[in-house]
């Protein structure tokens, strides 16, 4: 983990403001969904990309029954029949 030196303060609603070199340097635009992990005792924001549910592929992903599932599991599936 790299530190960027900022610091913020929680307002009374629990939010806090991303600066705006990290929002462009992270290329995050206003609507832009963020995944919140935990670690320990550490919070990690992540920039959303939906994923597939078999491999974890952020590439090539589709919607099938409202899940999401890369091209290459598409492809193994396929192969199983």
């Amino acid at each position: 983990m790299k530190s960027t030196g900022m610091v913020r303060k929680v307002d009374e609603l629990g939010r806090i403001v991303l600066p705006a070199e990290i929002r462009q340097n992270m290329d995050i635009q206003v609507k832009d969904a963020i995944e919140i992990f935990t670690d320990g005792d550490s919070i990690i924001l992540q920039k959303y990309r939906p994923s597939c549910i078999f491999c974890s592929n952020v590439e090539d992903v589709v919607y099938f029954k409202d899940k999401r599932v890369c091209k290459d599991c598409i492809k193994a599936l396929k192969r199983k029949d």
